[in-house]
Parts: C-alpha cells; sequence; structure tokens
C-alpha cells in the first residue's frame, strides 16, 4: 500500500473540548501492531476517556480503545493496552514540566488521531478541567450560534 499525501482525520475527541480547556497542541507518533492499523482505518476505536501518562522517560496513550480487527486471527491484541507515543526528549521533558508543576490539575489528552502519509499520527493536548459554569458558558454560546445561523437561512430562504 503506496503512502498517501496529505493527512486523514480518523477520530476526534470532542468531549475533550467540552471538559477541558486546552493549549499546547503537539503531534505524536503511535506504535500499532498490523491489526490495530487495519482497525483504526476502519474507524473502530474510541478517544473518549483516554489520556497520556509518562513512564520512565516515555510517553504513554492509555485508555484508548481500538476495536479487535474483524479478519484478524492470534495476532489481535488487547483492545485497550497502553500504546507508547513517539516523541523527542525535549517535547517528553516539556510535558513532564507542565504535568508535574507546582499547584496546577493539568492533565494532558489526545484530541485527535489522524493519518499522515500513512503513518499513524495523534495530536495531543495539555488540558485544564473545565468548572460546572465553564460547561454552562460553553453550552449556551453553542445554543446561541445555532440560532443565529438557523435565522440567517430562514431569512435567506424567504428572501428578506
Amino acid at each position: 500500500m503506496s503512502k498517501r499525501s496529505g493527512s486523514d482525520v480518523l477520530l476526534e475527541n470532542r468531549k475533550a473540548r467540552f471538559l477541558y480547556f486546552l493549549s499546547d497542541f503537539m503531534v505524536a507518533g503511535l506504535v500499532l501492531t498490523g491489526t490495530e492499523i487495519k482497525s483504526l482505518r476502519q474507524r473502530n476505536a474510541s478517544l473518549s476517556d483516554s489520556y497520556v501518562q509518562i513512564k520512565n522517560g516515555e510517553a504513554w496513550l492509555c485508555n484508548m480503545h481500538i476495536a479487535p480487527y474483524s479478519d484478524g486471527t492470534i495476532f489481535n491484541v488487547d483492545h485497550l493496552r497502553e500504546r507508547k507515543l513517539l516523541l523527542t526528549k525535549q517535547e517528553i521533558k516539556r510535558l513532564i514540566a507542565h504535568l508535574k508543576g507546582a499547584g496546577t490539575s493539568t492533565t494532558c489528552v489526545p484530541t485527535k488521531v489522524f493519518l499522515h502519509h500513512g503513518y499513524a499520527k495523534v495530536e495531543i493536548a495539555l488540558a485544564v478541567g473545565k468548572k460546572a459554569h465553564d460547561k454552562r458558558d460553553a453550552i449556551r454560546e453553542r445554543d446561541t450560534k445555532r440560532e443565529i445561523s438557523k435565522a440567517m437561512r430562514t431569512g435567506a430562504k424567504t428572501g428578506d
């Protein structure tokens, strides 16, 4: 299979945008087995409740669900196993500095998984949890945008 140019978004973690304030986005490679990448290309995966953890100077993506490949045999692996992220030492040090900072409740979450030239990549971001009133503001803003776009569409149809 040839490597295609460009990128193809496979998964998005929309829940993370609702639950967290996201900052410092970075892209990391994802170490997968053959049946995992085939299942991922079929979009049989989920990013909800997944997070990034630093262990022994390496970054690991935890709790990402990739369904077993339907045509796989004994080579299918555990669907919730930890998967290694490919980051440079400087990027890992920067993540550790943000995550271990004094008095911060920062975590690191994946926001999307995509293919870039045939390789699986994951976009990760530093996240700070939103309070209940912040979530209500986001809901109110989303509803307002929806009402405005609906009013503009109906206004355009009537010719006003």
